[in-house]
C-alpha cells in the first residue's frame, strides 16, 4: 500500500480508503447500497487492514447514523491503528437545527458521531455540504474549538465549489484557524469536472482530494454494456437518480477503452479505472466500497502496479470532454492543458 500526505497536513493516509456507505443498510438510498452488519463489517475491515488500508470513511447521514455505529463496532480494539473519517452538515431530520454547519449543529453532530463510533476523537471531520446560511467565521471558529478540545484532529470538506473553499481558506489563514486539508470529491473517468477548477485550486492551496465513486456510480464495473439492459443485481435500478448524471455514449467510449486495456494488462475494468485515478494530481486517496469480500479484494487489486503512459493517454482521450466557459480558453495554456486534455 502507498501512503500519502493529506494535502498540506502531516497526516498520512492510505492511497485506497474504504467507504462504509454499505454499512447499516437503512433507507431507500443506502439500503440499496448494502446492508452489511457488524460481523460482516469486521471481516471487511480485517481484509482492508491486512492490505494496508488505514482510512475508513463514513457520515452521519449514511443509514441514519447506523453506518457510523457499525464501523465503530468493526474497529473496536484497534482504534489506534485506523483513521476514521466522517462527515456532517446534510439533513439528518426535519428539525430546524438538523442540517447545516452552525455552531450548535456542528457541536451536536460531533458529539453524536463520537458516541456512535464509540471513540473519543475523529481523525478527519468533513463538512458534507456548504452552508450558505451560516457565516464562514462561525463554522471555522467552531471547528477550531473542536480541534483544540481534542475531539477532531483534522478538518475537510466535501462537494464544495471552488470559491467556497478559497473563501474558507483565506479566513482560516486570517485568524489562524485550521485549514481544510481534504476535499472529498466526485472524480472518475466518466466524471472529470473536478479538473476544471477544483484540481487547480487543490494544487495551488495544497488541498488533498479524496475521490468518491471512482467507478462512476457503479457504471464502470464492466457490467453495464452498450445495447444491453442493466444487470438485475445492479444498484443503478434504485439509485441512478441520486448519482451524478452521465452521457451514455461518452460512458461507452470510456468502457471501450477500458476493455482494450483490460485485455492488454489482465486487470479488471474497475481496477484500471481506480488505478488511473491514483496517478492524478492532488489525489491523496481513492475511496473504494464493497458489499462483500469478493468485491473488496477485486478493488484492492487496483494498487501495486501502474498503467503505461500510452494506456493513460488513451484513457485520457476517451474520457475527455470540452470544459465549459470560462475554463475552455485555458486549454491553450500548457500547464492547464496537461490537467485537462482536450476532447477528441
Amino acid at each position: 500500500m502507498d501512503y500519502r500526505r493529506l494535502g498540506a497536513s502531516g497526516l498520512k493516509v492510505s492511497a485506497l480508503s474504504f467507504g462504509a456507505g454499505t454499512f447499516g443498510g437503512q433507507g431507500p438510498l443506502f439500503g440499496s447500497w448494502g446492508n452489511t452488519d457488524a460481523r460482516e463489517a469486521r471481516r471487511l475491515v480485517d481484509i482492508c487492514m491486512e492490505a494496508g488500508v488505514t482510512m475508513f470513511d463514513t457520515a452521519d447521514v449514511y443509514s441514519n447514523g447506523a453506518s457510523e455505529e457499525v464501523l465503530g463496532t468493526a474497529i473496536r480494539g484497534r482504534r489506534d491503528k485506523v483513521i476514521v473519517s466522517t462527515k456532517t452538515s446534510l439533513p439528518v431530520g426535519d428539525g430546524p437545527d438538523d442540517s447545516g454547519s452552525s455552531r450548535s449543529r456542528l457541536i451536536r453532530a460531533c458529539e453524536a458521531a463520537l458516541r456512535r463510533l464509540a471513540t473519543d476523537y475523529i481523525d478527519l471531520l468533513q463538512l458534507h455540504a456548504f452552508d450558505a446560511g451560516t457565516r464562514v467565521e462561525e463554522v471555522l471558529a467552531t471547528l477550531d474549538d473542536l480541534v483544540r478540545a481534542g475531539k477532531v484532529r483534522y478538518v475537510g470538506v466535501s462537494n464544495f465549489a471552488g470559491w467556497q473553499i478559497m473563501k474558507s481558506l483565506a479566513i482560516a489563514d486570517k485568524y489562524g484557524w485550521p485549514r481544510y486539508a481534504a476535499h472529498q470529491v466526485y472524480y472518475s473517468l466518466v466524471g472529470r469536472d473536478y479538473e476544471w477548477e477544483l484540481m487547480p485550486l487543490g494544487l495551488d492551496q495544497n488541498v488533498g482530494a479524496v475521490a468518491w465513486s471512482p467507478l462512476g456510480w457503479g457504471r464502470l464495473t464492466g457490467k453495464v454494456r452498450r445495447g444491453q439492459p442493466l444487470p438485475e443485481v445492479s444498484r443503478l435500478h434504485e439509485t441512478s437518480g441520486f448519482g451524478p448524471p452521465v452521457d451514455e455514449q461518452h460512458m461507452f467510449r470510456v468502457v471501450d477503452a477500458l476493455d482494450e486495456i483490460a485485455q492488454e494488462t489482465g486487470r479488471t475494468i474497475p481496477q484500471i479505472a481506480i488505478n488511473w485515478l491514483l496517478e492524478r494530481p492532488t489525489v491523496s486517496s481513492v475511496i473504494i466500497g464493497a458489499r462483500n469480500e469478493e468485491q473488496l479484494r477485486q478493488n484492492l487489486g487496483a494498487i501495486g502496479w501502474t498503467l503505461t503512459s500510452d494506456q493513460v493517454e488513451r484513457l485520457d482521450a476517451a474520457s475527455a470532454v470540452t470544459a465549459p466557459y470560462p475554463y475552455f480558453p485555458y486549454h491553450r495554456q500548457e500547464g492547464f492543458a496537461r490537467l485537462n486534455p482536450p476532447a477528441v
